[in-house]
């Protein structure tokens, strides 16, 4: 067995974190379903710029599609995209229905310009939706104040999503509550809850790479011990807090309606620091009803040499430890993870600028 696919026995799934026309055609796609049981795909701007700007398939259908000058660039962006999303859609239904909904989906991004306009964000994310017309694509949006507001209004229309660009636990616990208020929305208006799934995409490297620094900078012992483990408490904090939602009262209802929990997914999975493990993300984090979604160069790392075990209800004390000493030596933990959210969407705004000069 692949050790990629050796992850799955223990309730965690696999996605891919890359899609372009040449995963597509070439058949690596399939392979990766196939032997190694990736079970889904997600993009984002930064993803299909580097796609088109490199993948030669793109080249003559952007060129044709160049010829209508009445397109505006963004068009021309999602007239080359959608295909392939609608695709691989279609090499992921056997595994959405042989799961019954639980895998087999394919994130595609609303306009990053949208990240603080809800109304915006929740009329992009119906059309994109519309366009896709599969029941296992989700519609990405960022966990902003007016992502959640829009997050909220899209799963009480029944839209899957994959909420993202999450840095701390105010982030996970505001939008797991956006999750269920939706649902209850729903519920409320007798619609059915049971075909509607949702992700939170929570981001790791990104964490170490900035709180690492300040670590350095206060050069204690105690700072330089905790270098590394930020990114990976926090999350196991996060996954006990997904818990006692998902297990509590208030959940009880929607469940016996037949709604199923939004899963934790965890992004931003590649080791930056040469200094640690490069699958450290991917093997410290393994736990049931989890998502992990992997670049391409981490699949390649942790299926050479990664080890499949239980890891992510682990040390959790040891996990609430590290905030807490961390909060001790006066870093604010949740204010480096607005700072990192905003980081965020300024790349994908820039990474989506860069698409639009590629396609006007």
């Amino acid at each position: 067995m692949s050790r990629i696919a050796a992850i799955r026995p223990f309730g965690q799934t696999i996605w891919l974190d890359n899609l372009s026309r040449g995963l597509i055609k070439a058949g690596t796609l399939q392979k990766l379903f196939d032997e190694d049981k990736i079970a889904g795909v997600t993009s984002n701007p930064a993803i299909f710029y580097k796609s088109i700007s490199s993948d030669p398939l793109y080249i003559e259908p952007l060129n044709e599609l160049k010829k209508d000058a009445s397109l505006s660039a963004e068009q021309r962006y999602e007239a080359l995209v959608i295909p392939d999303v609608q695709a691989a859609c279609d090499l992921t239904m056997a595994m959405y229905k042989d799961s019954q909904g639980q895998d087999g989906y394919v994130s595609l991004e609303v306009s990053p310009t949208l990240a603080n306009d809800a109304q915006g964000t929740i009329d992009n994310a119906k059309r994109l939706w519309a366009a896709i017309n599969r029941p296992n694509a989700m519609i990405k949006v960022p966990a902003t104040a007016a992502g959640c507001i829009a997050f909220e209004e899209l799963i009480a229309s029944g839209i899957n999503v994959n909420i993202t660009l999450m840095f701390n636990l105010k982030h996970v616990d505001d939008v797991l509550t956006a999750y269920i208020r939706g649902l209850e929305a729903r519920a409320a208006a007798g619609l059915p809850v049971d075909g509607v799934r949702a992700v939170a995409s929570v981001f790791l490297s990104r964490v170490d790479s900035l709180i690492d620094p300040k670590l350095d900078a206060i050069g204690t012992e105690e700072a330089l011990a905790l270098r590394g483990k930020v990114a990976t408490s926090f999350v196991k904090v996060a996954y006990q807090h997904y818990k006692k939602l998902f297990n509590g009262t208030r959940f009880e209802a929607l469940k016996a309606l037949g709604a199923h929990p939004q899963r934790l997914l965890w992004a931003s999975t590649g080791t930056k620091n040469k200094a640690y493990s490069d699958v450290m993300y991917v093997e410290d984090l393994i736990g049931p009803d989890t998502v992990n979604t992997v670049p391409d160069a981490t699949l390649d790392l942790f299926r050479d040499h990664g080890n499949a075990a239980s890891t992510l209800d682990t040390n959790i004390d040891a996990a609430v430890a590290v905030l807490a000493a961390v909060r001790k030596l006066g870093i604010n933990y949740n204010l480096a993870g607005e700072q990192l959210q905003t980081e965020g969407l300024k790349q994908f705004d820039e990474a989506f600028a860069k698409l639009m000069e590629l396609t006007k």
